[in-house]
């Protein structure tokens, strides 16, 4: 097994040692177990971590409806875009003039 040098601040090593010690392993042992701890989080596909998340926490809308739900929001009159029957409808005037 390799071996390497490495600088860790006085209070790191002090709570490394008080974990050694608590769970009556080495402090290599510790160390060992926290790169690997970290190498097996850090290698997880971000993507894989993060489909489904919305519906996770249910919403279900696709993602491109609301995207574009949102984007409405910005369009004023003088844009190019703008559509003011489409604008009152989303804004509810039509029922307030009903």
């Amino acid at each position: 097994m390799p071996r390497f040098l490495v600088d860790i601040p006085d209070d790191d090593l002090a709570k490394i040692d008080s974990i050694a010690r608590s769970e009556g392993k080495s402090r290599a042992a510790v160390l060992r177990e926290a790169v690997a701890e970290y190498i097996a989080e850090s290698s997880k596909d971000w993507l894989d971590a993060g489909f489904g998340l919305w519906a996770k926490y249910g919403f279900n809308e696709d993602g491109l409806a609301y995207q574009n739900r949102m984007r409405e929001e910005w369009v004023r009159e003088w844009d190019p875009d703008y559509d003011p029957a489409k604008r009152a409808k989303s804004s509810g005037e039509e029922d307030a003039a009903a």
